[in-house]
């Protein structure tokens, strides 16, 4: 895959996801920060930073991008969400507009 069909997200700790950038855009935060004019940084190295978003629910977001790509194109699955990682989500979920 080259490098300008992913997307590198940066969790709080540092941990990096690639992730195809179609899966990525699902976000429309991500959508925004990676084709909005004017030489943003997310734009030029595509890569997005997330200092407030922890790895294990960045991990659970990325996961989710690439499950809704599936349930768009028609295969239905169950998306499996830990309870103990519902508030931390929603939060997350909320500020990426997923």
């Amino acid at each position: 895959m080259k490098k300008e069909e992913t997307v590198k997200l940066i969790s709080a700790e540092g941990f990096e996801f690639v992730v195809d950038k179609k899966a990525a855009m699902v976000s429309q935060t991500i959508r925004n920060m990676l084709t909005s004019p004017g030489g943003f940084a997310e734009t030029q190295h595509g890569e997005v930073r997330f200092p407030e978003i922890s790895t294990p629910i960045l991990e659970k977001i990325c996961q989710y991008f690439y499950w809704s790509l599936q349930f768009a194109s028609g295969k239905e699955t169950e998306f499996h969400i830990e309870p103990e990682l519902t508030l931390e989500l929603m939060m997350a979920a909320n500020y990426l507009h997923t």
